[in-house]
Formats: structure tokens, sequence, C-alpha cells
């Protein structure tokens, strides 16, 4: 064998021995087996070797970088499987520690005013009926007193989709399917929690999907007094015992009359503050006295039969509640956000 060959062959094997990592393997490499590395090198000088000499020398070189990769893929798997083996030792699981415990989530605001609310009402007798999401014209609207042509459309601009179906655009949906099942023959105590959409640009105060919580009491001689007297009720349960309500003039065409309802601020107690804009009040809901005609409609005889119903946001109850100023923020899923309701 050419002196040359045995020198580069030697010199390569001594190297790989002293390889201990990747990084030194990847550099013998490039040295020895590379395109342009010592075994190339020498296969450059057939050029001058005498051409019956050529034969030889190309089989040595041959013999040389076939002995070199060798040893290389070798030393390779080596590496491998001691950097395999470190990285199970590492990750070596120990049976004797204890468990971890698993994360617990973070309360929704949304989800918390939704089932209080709901607790306060099941205390006072009443059933909770969730309704459909998907509804029909005649629910949505035409059991309502809100019939085509009624102005009160223009203030619910409605998704529609096929087959005359449509996303309710309010809850009270389900109290016109539940005086219905009871074809007048029963009084009613329900209120419905769910969500409802309606076509709006999204903002700070606007959502195309927000929740309603409504509620209905049909049954013989109900009075407004009676609705005062609930929400006054629901007031303090929701917002302290010191709380008042007030009801204005309203209008909505389910109810007849139809008031809005205010309750005294519980920041400032009533003397005036930034969250009730001076005014001692902020507003939580709407009701009313089921509109007789509604009632003929479902089946009650409004001879008979007499009722009430409401109508409260869960949002804007949250962002007073927690004052939280933006609505979008309770369907972000924003760990920073929903984390302060842990303990809630």
């Amino acid at each position: 064998m050419d002196t040359a060959i045995e020198k580069t062959l030697a010199e390569g094997l001594a190297q790989l021995k002293e390889v201990k990592t990747q990084v030194e393997l990847d550099r013998f490499y490039a040295v020895y087996l590379a395109k342009k590395g010592a075994i190339a090198g020498l296969m450059g000088q057939m050029r001058s070797i005498p051409n019956e000499e050529k034969a030889a020398f190309g089989k040595a070189v041959n013999e040389a970088k076939s002995q070199l990769t060798n040893e290389y893929e070798n030393k390779k798997q080596a590496l491998e499987e001691e950097a395999l083996s470190a990285k199970l030792q590492a990750e070596q699981i120990d049976l004797s520690l204890p468990g971890r415990g698993a994360g617990v989530g973070h309360q929704n605001p949304f989800r918390l005013i939704i089932d209080e609310v709901t607790d306060i009402f099941l205390d006072m007798g009443y059933e909770v009926v969730s309704g459909r999401d998907v509804e029909t014209d005649l629910y949505n609207f035409e059991l309502l007193n809100v019939p085509a042509d009624h102005p009160a459309r223009d203030m619910q601009d409605t998704f529609y989709l096929k087959g005359g179906k449509l996303l309710r655009t309010q809850t009270s949906a389900a109290q016109a399917h539940v005086m219905l099942e009871r074809k007048g023959l029963t009084p009613i105590k329900m209120i419905s929690p769910g969500k409802t959409y309606r076509r709006d640009d999204d903002d700070m105060t606007h959502s195309h999907q927000f929740a309603q919580i409504e509620g209905l009491v049909v049954d013989k001689n109900i009075s407004l007094g009676n609705l005062k007297a609930t929400l006054e009720l629901f007031a303090k349960k929701m917002f302290g015992e010191k709380r008042e309500i007030r009801l204005r003039s309203s209008y909505f065409p389910f109810t007849e009359p139809s008031v809005e309802v205010d309750v005294s601020c519980f920041a400032c107690q009533g003397k005036g503050c930034s969250m009730c804009k001076g005014s001692g009040w902020i507003e939580i809901l709407g009701a009313g006295m089921v509109n007789p005609k509604v009632l003929k409609m479902c089946g009650y005889d409004p001879d008979v039969w007499s009722g009430f119903a409401f109508g409260v946001g869960v949002e804007r109850v949250a962002m007073l509640r927690y004052g939280i100023d933006d609505i979008r923020r309770f369907y972000a899923d924003d760990f920073r956000f929903l984390s302060p309701f842990y303990a809630k």
C-alpha cells in the first residue's frame, strides 16, 4: 500500500478512536470522508500515477475508504445508542414519587351568573327549561305577538337558516313551547336560561351572541304586584339585602303593560357614581304582564289566566357584578381573565 494511503488511514483510525461526541464525529467525516476530504484528495492523485500502477493505487484507496467508512458507521451507531441511553435515563419515571394533581379549571363569570340566578329562582319554586337554539318564526316571533310586519322585528336582526329556521333572538321562544304543551290547563312557573343570537357588530358592549335568562309565571289572579315582589326578592338575593328596585314604563310586544326595572346602585348605595352615571340607579332587566293576545295564541284563556314575564341579560349582570369592561372577554378563554374567579 502506498505510504500516503497508509499514513492517511492510520491517522484517520487514530482520530476516530478519540471521537467522543457527534460534533467531533461530524468534523472527522468532513476531514476524511467528505467530497473534499483526505480520501477524495488521494483519489485526485490518480492523474499523476503511472498507468501501470493506477489499478493498484485505486484499489488501495478504496480499501482505506471502506475501512474508515465502516469504523465511522460503528462509531456513529455507538454514539447514537449512548445518547438514547442517556435520554432514557434522564426521562426515567420514579414510580415511588407521589402523583401530580390535575390542574383545576377556572369558572367563567358568564357561567357563574347563570348558576347563581338559576339557584335563586329554583329556591322560589321555578322550573328550568333550556329551550332550543334553532327555532321557527312561529315560536320566536308570531306566538310572542311579533307578526311579520311588526316594527319590533327591525330591532332584532335575525340569523335566518335554510328551511324556514332561524337562530333564536330571545329565550322567550321556550315559554311559547311550554304554554302550548300545557294546553291552557295548568299554571306555569319557569325560567329559561340560554344563548341568543342577533346580527350585531361586536364591540365592548355588544355581541352577536349573548345570553338571557327569561322567566314566566302564568296562573289565576297574577298581578303587577306579584311581579314587583318577585323582582325585589331577586334583586336582594343577587345584589344585596339593601337593594331597592323601581319600575319605569316601557314597551315590549310580549307584555302589556311593560316596564324597565332598575336596581339601586350597589357601588355608591344610590348616591350617584360613574357606574350608575350619577343617577343612583342601574337598569338590569325588562318585564311586564303577559299580553292577553299571547296567552290566547298559546292556549290560555286571558279571562281566566294572567301572568308576568321578565328577562335579564347574563353578560350585563356579570359586567356590573365583577366590574368587567368588555363583553368580548366572556368568550376569549383568556386564563389571565378567568383566574380571579377561581375562588368565587
